[in-house]
């Protein structure tokens, strides 16, 4: 007995001393000092409290080899076609922490006619999203190893990439690699399987992706939790800052299950503008066997049919029974009170649809740092398909709010405006938002909190984000531009009031 006892103790001991030796060591199974069932297992219930929590900073630290690396530049030069700080032209989307252009400025629209999911070219996004590689994630005193890590994004990530700076939009997969690593099969990160992170691009104030989705959830609206991260990420060459990122809740992985209460829908992460149906166009990111997108083509097909101006009663009637039509006007209501410049009626993506039983084809908005200010440069303005100072009156040109510019290149805004009944319907909507959510003493202590919270680890003392390692242009900026924030808000609540008041 007491040698089987002192054979046991040996091999336990030979145990923790390679596990500690190679935090990377593939053979790891669930009796290893960081697996618990709270923390990687895939039975536990999401933690929103610990991974998306409201009231302080969370720190992760990502590490990947020099190879790892390497590999990512290959595959983003063969895809993006550029080579991390490569530099060159964006065909008007601005580099990385460029203030909003004004009215003197030249803007060039791309010669293709397009943007990402705008139906043109002119700028090479790649038509795969990049690769995964596998890295070690440190949170809180744990690991998880072999997690998958990819980059992510369309013109933030381009923008980035050619700047050169190490703040890069990325995406967490905590089993993306259980086939060749069988031991994290069905890895969590306390409860989560997909993570997101979001720089904070042309966002000063490294808030808005935050704040509004706050906002969205205050008038009704889900949208995906958020929370403000210190990222650290080795590429190789020693352990950097990367300064504070927002995490943003995968819609698909946790979202729709937590605020729709299930998830049994199809959930898409539409392309399109809703003109036609073109299956390409509805990524689908459940139900994918099913290979069904009938709900789909349904809404569609009521949206733009012939009997809208000659029968407008039963026009409402097929389209509400497979779309929530109240639920995208309240979304309008509050997406173009705010002022977002990269949504619907501008750009043909960054929403989500879900089908929820008994309700229908319903939105979730997506991707908020360019929300809350009134001109970006190099970003399609709505209207009649062009961009900002093209036809469009001026390069600041701020979307109306009664939306009456809008063509019928968006006929989810120009068909359902040009019906009384939901005009009527978007108005009140509008109204209901401003008297109970967006108001200057709601919203300026959304600002100040959130703004003070990250305060200490953007401009110091704690950590302070360093050039390459940041998006903003300048640390005074970081201070300047809540104030800026703050004066949209009070220029878009006269605005209502005007609106309100026709």
């Amino acid at each position: 007995m007491k040698a089987l006892r002192s054979l046991l103790l040996t091999c336990i001991c030979m145990y923790a001393a390679i596990s500690c030796k190679d935090p990377d060591w593939d053979e790891r199974n669930i009796s290893t000092p960081d697996w618990t069932e709270a923390t990687h297992s895939q039975e536990t219930a999401p933690n929103y409290e610990v991974v998306f929590a409201q009231n302080e900073v969370n720190t992760l630290e990502i590490r990947m080899t020099s190879g790892d690396w390497e590999n990512i530049r290959k595959d983003m030069q063969e895809k993006f076609g550029a080579d991390f700080g490569a530099g060159g032209g964006m065909g008007g989307i601005p580099p990385a922490g460029f203030p909003a252009f004004d009215s003197t400025q030249t803007f060039n629209p791309p010669t293709g006619g397009g943007f990402p999911g705008g139906n043109g070219g002119g700028i090479n996004f790649g038509t795969e999203d990049p690769d995964y590689v596998a890295v070690a994630v440190s949170f809180k005193g744990k690991e998880w190893y072999k997690v998958g890590f990819r980059l992510k994004g369309n013109s933030s990530l381009s923008s980035v990439w050619r700047e050169g700076n190490y703040k890069l939009p990325f995406r967490l997969d905590f089993d993306e690699f259980e086939e060749e690593y069988p031991t994290i099969k069905n890895q969590r990160f306390y409860g989560f399987n997909e993570l997101s992170f979001s720089p904070g691009y042309t966002d000063n104030t490294l808030i808005r992706e935050k704040v509004v989705a706050d906002i969205f959830r205050q008038a009704g609206i889900p949208a995906a939790q958020t929370s403000f991260y210190k990222v650290y990420i080795y590429f190789g060459e020693g352990l950097k800052y990367c300064g504070v990122y927002t995490l943003v809740e995968v819609i698909d992985d946790t979202m729709v299950k937590s605020q729709f209460g299930e998830e049994s829908g199809n959930i898409y992460k539409p392309e399109s503008t809703f003109q036609s149906f073109n299956q390409e166009q509805f990524e689908k990111k459940n139900n994918k066997e099913a290979n069904d997108y009938s709900d789909v083509q349904a809404a569609i097909t009521a949206l733009n049919s012939t009997n809208r101006t000659t029968n407008p009663t039963q026009w409402r009637t097929d389209l509400e029974a497979s779309f929530n039509v109240n639920h995208f006007l309240k979304w309008l209501a509050v997406n173009t009170s705010i002022v977002n410049w990269d949504a619907y009626g501008a750009m043909a993506h960054n929403y989500y649809l879900y089908n929820d039983p008994g309700k229908g084809l319903t939105w979730i908005p997506w991707d908020h740092n360019m929300s809350m200010t009134s001109g970006r440069g190099g970003i399609p303005a709505a209207g009649g398909g062009g961009f900002p100072g093209v036809g469009m009156g001026g390069m600041n040109q701020t979307l109306s709010l009664s939306l009456s510019e809008v063509s019928q290149q968006w006929p989810l805004i120009r068909y359902l405006m040009d019906d009384p009944v939901y005009n009527a319907q978007y108005k009140s909507y509008v109204k209901e938002f401003t008297d109970n959510v967006f108001n200057t003493s709601n919203m300026n202590e959304l600002f100040e909190r959130n703004h003070t919270l990250i305060s200490p680890y953007v401009i110091g003392p704690e950590e302070t984000e360093q050039k390459s390692h940041s998006l903003l242009s300048s640390t005074a900026s970081f201070t300047s531009d809540l104030a800026t924030l703050k004066q949209h808000v009070t220029t878009r609540i006269q605005a209502v009031k005007n609106y309100l008041a026709e």
